[in-house]
């Protein structure tokens, strides 16, 4: 009997699950690219709340063995010359690109992504390139998108 309740006590009692680990990532891209419409369906939220992100917005996007805290930026002309004041800290960059912007976005896109590759904080961290809005007719392929970035990349090393 005694050892029956050790076991209970074992299997109910055996305090709150380890912690997940958190990782600071920063998600970047131009405004309508769909940064927060991605982390608003990581995180399960209503897509008819989705508002564009004017300034910096942060969420916890948890999955079952971490916990993503992401600091996403604003992507308009006036706020991206301050993206650099929240790269601190992260571990990993998300960049947003809509496939179906106009060639004059995506030359700026090209741009900011060539920035933030070569910026001091980043370099060094992982990159997610999002290639957002494949479902829109005008969409780019996902080829074309990294042939843009492959022949960047190449200028690289």
């Amino acid at each position: 009997c005694h050892d029956l309740q050790m076991t209970q006590k074992a299997l109910c009692c055996k305090g709150p699950p380890p912690a997940r680990p958190e990782y600071d990532l920063v998600c970047i891209g131009l405004t309508g690219s769909g940064k927060t419409s991605l982390l608003s369906k990581l995180c399960s939220e209503s897509p008819e709340e989705v508002v564009s992100t004017t300034g910096f917005n942060i969420k916890a996007v948890p999955f079952q063995n971490a916990i993503l805290n992401v600091k996403e930026l604003g992507g308009a002309d006036n706020i991206r010359k301050y993206w650099s004041r929240y790269y601190q800290g992260s571990q990993g960059v998300i960049f947003v690109l809509d496939s179906a912007s106009s060639e004059d976005d995506l030359e700026t896109a090209r741009n900011e992504l060539h920035s933030a590759l070569q910026h001091p904080q980043l370099c060094t961290l992982p990159f997610l390139i999002l290639a957002n809005h494949q479902d829109k007719p005008a969409a780019r392929s996902v080829q074309e998108k990294l042939k843009d970035v492959s022949s960047y990349f190449s200028h690289l090393f």
